[in-house]
């Protein structure tokens, strides 16, 4: 049997299959996977409305559905593939999983955490940024546009 190694942008499409769920519920459209082994193990999008929650964001959910699919709270052979920048929230909550890489397409220059510290992340962790930053970029400019013309 042939593994099949998938690409960086393979996964960030996954995430953005989940930002695009987001944003038909009308939430923000943030989507998240985590990777393990070359296998999305979880995924989320944004549920604060749904949820009535301010802590259901995408990562937050990818993250613990992936800590229970495989019964452990460091999560340091995955990888995190979002749409948008992580917040503080969920780069602290990064941190302490302790994820091989985080992936995101496109910055927050409001909420972002790279914006607040930095090196929030775990030292280990890799940072890469901007694999489908146009269409993640486009896809929040017209989840807020819609929101300002309702």
């Amino acid at each position: 049997m042939e593994l099949s190694i998938h690409s960086d942008e393979h996964f960030m499409k996954e995430a953005y299959k989940e930002a695009l769920q987001a944003f038909e519920e009308n939430e923000v459209p943030i989507g998240a996977v985590v990777v393990c082994n070359n296998k999305v193990i979880a995924r989320a999008h944004n549920q604060t409305e749904r949820l009535n929650d301010a802590t259901a964001h995408a990562e937050m959910i990818a993250m613990t559905s992936a800590a229970n699919h495989l019964g452990n709270k460091y999560l340091n052979e995955c990888d995190l593939f979002v749409t948008v920048e992580p917040c503080i929230m969920c780069a602290g909550a990064a941190f302490w999983s302790q994820f091989r890489r985080v992936v995101f397409a496109t910055t927050d220059a409001r909420q972002g955490f790279e914006r607040i510290q930095e090196r929030i992340l775990h030292p280990k962790t890799v940072v890469l940024r901007g694999i489908m930053k146009k269409e993640c970029e486009e896809l929040m400019l017209r989840f807020f546009t819609k929101l300002r013309s309702n």
